[in-house]
C-alpha cells in the first residue's frame, strides 16, 4: 500500500508500534492505535510535517481464532479497541485538518468477516462488522464537510498473518487449498489487489463513491458457483 501511494506521487506517513523497514520516501511515526494521545500526538506531528492530510487509510488490524466461548473479555477488549476503536481514534484525530482538504477520504480496511459467517472467526468477524457499520455512519456523518467514506473488504488475502495461520494448521497444504478452493477464482487475494482497491476509494476522482463497501474477494460476495 505504502509503495503504490508514492507511486503516485502522494507524501505518506506510517503510523506503527515499531515503524521500521518502510521505503525510504516514507515518514515512519511511531504510534500505538490504543491510546488516544499516542494518535493524537502522532496524527497531529505528521500534520505538522506535511502542511496537512488528505487522505487516511485505517489498516491497523488484529486476529483472532475460535468461538465465542474461546476468547476471554481481555481478548475481546484488546480486539476491539484496535480493530474498531482504533480507525475512530486515528480518524477523529485527522478530522480538523481533512476538513480542510478539498480531497478528503478515509477508507477502512474490513473483511469478507464482516458480511459472511465464517467459522472460528466469531470475535475477529464482530469486529470487521462494528467496521462495515462504522465506515457508513461515518460517511453519514462526514459527506457534507467533504469528507468521503469507504471501506474494502477482503477475501482471504496472502499476507503474513495468514501464512502463519497456515503454518501453524495441521496440513498447511490442504488448508491453503481449502482456503483457496472457497473463493470462486480459485486462489488468495493478492495484497496488491487490495492496494488497488484502497487506492479507487482514495481517489478524488471517484469523488461521488461513499459509504461503500467494496469486495476484493474474487467473487465470494455474490457468486455461487458450481463445484468443478
Amino acid at each position: 500500500m505504502t509503495t503504490a501511494l508514492l507511486n503516485r506521487g502522494a507524501r505518506v506517513a506510517v503510523l506503527d508500534l515499531h515503524p521500521v523497514g518502510l521505503p525510504e520516501a516514507a515518514l515512519g511515526q511511531q504510534c500505538d492505535v490504543n491510546d488516544r494521545r499516542s494518535v493524537d500526538a502522532a496524527v497531529a506531528a505528521v500534520a505538522n510535517s506535511f502542511g496537512g492530510i488528505d487522505v487516511v487509510i485505517n489498516n491497523a488490524g488484529m486476529g483472532a481464532i475460535g468461538t465465542i466461548a474461546d476468547n476471554d473479555d481481555d481478548d475481546w477488549l484488546r480486539v476491539l479497541s484496535v480493530n474498531v476503536v482504533g480507525i475512530a481514534r486515528v480518524s477523529a484525530a485527522a478530522l480538523p485538518y481533512l476538513r480542510q482538504s478539498d480531497c478528503a477520504a478515509i477508507v477502512n480496511t474490513g473483511s469478507i468477516a464482516a458480511t459472511h459467517g465464517l467459522p472460528q472467526r466469531a470475535l475477529y468477524s464482530a469486529s470487521k462488522g462494528a467496521v462495515d457499520a462504522l465506515t457508513r455512519a461515518m460517511a453519514a456523518d462526514h459527506l457534507r464537510e467533504g469528507i468521503r467514506v469507504n471501506c474494502v473488504n477482503p477475501g482471504t488475502a496472502d499476507t503474513p498473518w495468514v501464512n502463519r495461520l497456515l503454518g501453524a494448521a495441521a496440513d498447511p497444504d490442504g488448508e491453503r487449498q481449502a482456503l483457496e478452493a472457497r473463493q470462486p477464482h480459485g486462489r488468495l487475494v493478492a495484497a496488491e489487489e487490495v492496494a488497488a482497491s484502497i487506492m479507487f476509494l482514495a481517489d478524488p476522482a471517484n469523488g461521488s463513491t461513499t459509504g461503500v463497501s467494496l469486495a476484493v474477494d474474487g467473487g465470494m460476495h455474490s457468486l455461487l458457483l458450481r463445484p468443478t
